[in-house]
């Protein structure tokens, strides 16, 4: 592992593998639809998309593809709530297309305005989309209603109206402010050749920094107690199953207990013989799919738990959710639980860690959030040293349902026919 800084202040990671022919380029931007304000709300998103509609040396999405799909390179981008991300994944013999490709189109990306009023209606209905896809606005909902009242509640693309009326000149201003080496990290990772070094400062270096101090987020502060009323999100659908996210506040990125929510989660609701998947689907039959999972911010986390439930049995449903969540939070786990949980961490990061865009990602989110990299062999070594004293400790804190909220797509006019039908 190989970790430098650019003169212009972009901070660069090298994470070699010879177990790959493949490499991976990735460029994180410290930028994400939490740093909005309302006449921008969608922009992080909408800047990600115009970065391939042509720069001055490829001036159109077509001669951008094309050269990627020359090579047969696997690239994307990807909006996140604090974090904006481009990558190209390639063979090996083609690194310096993928450095060369990534460099243009993040620094001189033209914003033709005929371009990017034309995207505005694929954003759009991308926001349709989302929007008719309930297993996925569920979560959507869920973070509007846990973080109320902060923009860590609002939607990553924004809506149908902010991108029919966001002004092309504060988009560029939005990007300029925050679209500077200093605010980037990029990793290298898989089988790199040993010029490398030299590309990426050639490439990259030559991009002075602006310094421009840009808005930063507004911190998220922990709520007051609320009336559960207040905490539950209804968005009426007619549909035989009922989406439900069921999300708890969480802890920072850089909280030392995230090692311990990972194996809760596994325990919880991580895989196939997690207990939510055990009592919910096998045992009762009632959702095909039901799992837990818990995101990471800067200052706080989302532990969410979500599932597509029988709308006919939705009281049953519930109650077996709750009840497993309220016996972890008084029980904690067994000793075989957190031993199996620990093995199976260690599984999916020896998986995530063959691929070259998923070592890319662990080390680029590192080299953003962390203080400092932390290498996979370490994180395991972590994982391994929780105990179920600290596992149990946790449980309490974290699953407490007089702090959680619910988001529910279904057939209920509003949150008071939902509460009505569980009964909670």
């Amino acid at each position: 592992m190989n970790e430098f800084s650019l003169s212009n202040g972009m901070h660069v990671l090298f994470a070699p593998s010879k177990g790959t022919d493949t490499v991976t380029v990735l460029v994180l931007v410290r930028v994400g639809s939490r740093y909005e304000y309302p006449k921008v709300n969608g922009a992080s998103h909408f800047i990600e998309h115009l970065m391939f509609k042509g720069t001055k040396r490829r001036p159109n999405a077509q001669v951008i593809s094309r050269i990627l799909d020359s090579v047969g390179a696997d690239f994307n981008a990807f909006t996140d709530k604090h974090v904006t991300g481009y990558y190209v994944k390639v063979d090996k013999n083609h690194l310096e297309t993928a450095v060369d490709l990534l460099e243009d189109m993040i620094f001189h990306s033209k914003f033709d305005t005929q371009e990017l009023n034309r995207e505005r209606k694929v954003v759009i209905e991308e926001i349709n989309m989302y929007r008719d896809t309930p297993a996925r606005h569920v979560e959507d909902l869920l973070e509007e209603i846990l973080f109320s009242k902060n923009t860590l509640g609002w939607n990553i693309a924004g809506s149908p109206e902010s991108m029919k009326a966001m002004p092309k000149e504060e988009i560029l201003a939005y990007h300029s402010a925050y679209y500077r080496p200093s605010n980037m990290v990029l990793v290298v990772a898989g089988n790199i050749d040993r010029k490398a070094k030299g590309l990426i400062e050639k490439k990259f270096g030559k991009n002075k920094d602006t310094r421009l101090e840009g808005d930063s987020f507004e911190p998220f502060e922990t709520q007051v107690a609320r009336p559960l009323v207040e905490r539950v999100n209804v968005q009426y659908k007619d549909t035989a199953q009922v989406q439900v996210a069921f999300g708890f506040p969480s802890y920072g990125i850089q909280d030392e207990k995230n090692v311990v929510v990972r194996l809760l989660s596994v325990i919880l609701g991580g895989n196939m013989s997690s207990r939510l998947f055990t009592e919910v689907r096998e045992k009762k039959g009632l959702a095909y799919s039901v799992g837990a999972g818990n995101y990471l911010y800067d200052d706080v986390g989302a532990f969410s738990i979500r599932a597509g439930l029988d709308r006919t049995r939705m009281p049953l449903a519930v109650k077996t959710i709750l009840t497993e969540v309220k016996k972890m939070a008084k029980d904690g786990v067994t000793t075989q639980e957190l031993k199996e949980a620990k093995t199976y961490v260690h599984g999916q990061v020896s998986i995530r860690m063959e691929d070259s865009q998923d070592r890319a990602q662990w080390f680029a989110n590192q080299l953003m959030f962390q203080d400092r990299v932390t290498v996979p062999a370490t994180y395991l070594k972590r994982i391994d040293a929780v105990t179920q004293a600290q596992l149990a400790k946790v449980a309490k804190e974290l699953l407490d349902t007089e702090k959680m909220c619910l988001a529910v797509i279904g057939p209920y006019k509003d949150t008071s026919e939902f509460l009505s039908t569980v009964k909670l």
